[in-house]
């Protein structure tokens, strides 16, 4: 088992291996010690993993109560953080108890905050089940849900006690949505480490500690994402503006791996993405099998990106890869957004 350490506003461990849902009340009673423990989920997680998970809750002591919503996208909005802060209240939850996320990024954001908000902030800790809730979401205390203006505008830092990747659970994932996950693996080998991109096919766990250890530094150094965290963002803003023009249909990785592509292009055409970066990323991401052209225009990608909480004033601060392992942000005026869209 691999454990990685993250120093922000609380200090935590990140937890990566094999078996270790078995094992998860034991980890969790270590950190927390013996109290409630509120599970959230989703329905497919549920019948996958919410028996192991509860099951090793309950013998090592603690009392739990669930909640689960429907899967995807369309239920992270207030609605459903609203059902499980009614829900946590009749049960008489109480702020010496927690909250455990056991799911993807849905799941772990729409919990999360929940747990940021019920009776002014209680502990909780991420069980990812996907990739990319492994590699991005369930580490740095991001959480949010989604208004119908544009994704992650309701929401707050907060974050988690402890964080469980059991790279078991990466067995029972869809193609698709192990693909969301590769995508923002090509995100960090992009900003950080190139490396990335071989370990995805034959280190899987290797490909885990990395991005998390990149994410890691940069959170210890700018944990509210006033600064270089806006790094992370590579291909997030245009790929949220994507996603949301599309109903959610183009799933989140999918749409960060266009917003990829389209930060390159733009930034080959003016002048600050080394000539041929664009050309080997799509490449990388075509062998995976994921998306590079965008589906919306120049206007639509404006008019949605008015209402993205990057916005200052009549410009978006955008991440330009310079090339490889090297990334700089930039502020566009929203008007100039035209340059990022197109072949």
């Amino acid at each position: 088992m691999e454990k990685i350490k993250v120093e922000a506003s609380v200090t935590y461990d990140v937890l990566i291996g094999t078996g270790l849902l078995e094992k998860s009340g034991e980890l969790i009673k270590n950190k927390t010690g013996v109290c409630r423990a509120f599970i959230i989920t989703d329905d497919n997680v549920e019948k996958l993993y919410y028996e192991k998970v509860n099951n090793s809750l309950e013998k090592s002591g603690f009392k739990t109560d669930k909640f689960v919503f429907k899967n995807g996208e369309d239920s992270k909005n207030a609605q459903t953080l609203i059902n499980i802060l009614e829900t946590m209240a009749d049960k008489k939850f109480t702020r010496s108890d927690i909250i455990v996320a056991l799911g993807g990024g849905v799941v772990g954001d729409t919990a999360g905050f929940a747990a940021a908000t019920y009776q002014r902030g209680i502990r909780f800790i991420q069980i990812p089940t996907t990739f990319l809730a492994a590699i991005d979401s369930s580490v740095g205390g991001k959480t949010a849900v989604n208004l119908n203006s544009g994704k992650n505008l309701f929401g707050a830092f907060h974050q988690p006690s402890l964080v469980i990747c059991d790279t078991d659970t990466l067995k029972t994932l869809s193609r698709e949505i192990f693909l969301d996950g590769v995508a923002e693996a090509v995100k960090y080998a992009v900003l950080k480490d190139e490396s990335i991109c071989s370990d995805i096919d034959t280190d899987i766990e290797g490909a885990i500690k990395k991005c998390i250890e990149i994410k890691r530094d940069i959170v210890g150094k700018d944990e509210f994402d006033t600064g270089e965290r806006q790094l992370l963002n590579l291909g997030h803003t245009l790929g949220h503006s994507i996603e949301s023009l599309s109903g959610y249909k183009i799933t989140h990785g999918h749409a960060v791996s266009i917003g990829m592509v389209l930060a390159c292009r733009g930034g080959e055409k003016m002048g600050i993405t080394q000539k041929g970066v664009t050309y080997k990323l799509i490449n990388i991401l075509k062998e995976f099998g994921l998306p590079t052209s965008c589906p919306y225009n120049s206007e639509e990608l404006a008019n949605h990106a008015l209402g993205d909480k990057k916005r200052d004033g009549d410009s978006i601060t955008l991440v330009i890869p310079e090339r490889f392992e090297k990334c700089v942000l930039h502020k566009v005026p929203i008007a100039e957004l035209s340059v990022f869209a197109g072949e």
